[in-house]
């Protein structure tokens, strides 16, 4: 028995429509269309094999008092080919983000419901 890859990482949101501005708009994601009904708005969203999937529920998690720097926080950490284009795209959007302490070519963002993530350019 062994653990092959990760299937999906779950996020919650509190406007999918809004949460996919950011996924699909920012970060040049796609959606995947065969979410079925589970009886709460959501979406899935292809990230390579894997998967991100957005879960517009209540969160349990405190918004408020969270590390300005993602990566003192939970976080999903994404690969991409062209992070300045990213960080252009943050700029334009007015999104905070903050350049990794490690000295990696890497930035810290969170998206509109203050989920974490770090984007690290190849």
């Amino acid at each position: 028995m062994a653990v092959l890859s990760i299937h999906h990482v779950s996020l919650l949101v509190t406007d999918t429509k809004k949460a996919l501005e950011f996924y699909l708009g920012i970060l040049g994601l796609e959606q995947d269309n065969n979410r079925p009904d589970l009886g709460y708005p959501g979406a899935w969203i292809n990230i390579g094999k894997q998967q991100i999937h957005l879960l517009e529920l209540p969160s349990p998690d405190p918004l408020y008092g969270r590390p300005e720097h993602g990566g003192r926080d939970r976080h999903l950490a994404v690969q991409v080919d062209d992070l300045d284009g990213i960080v252009e795209k943050l700029e334009m959007d007015g999104i905070d983000y903050t350049r990794s302490r490690s000295g990696r070519q890497a930035i810290f963002c969170r998206d509109y419901d203050d989920n974490a993530l770090e984007i690290i350019g190849i």
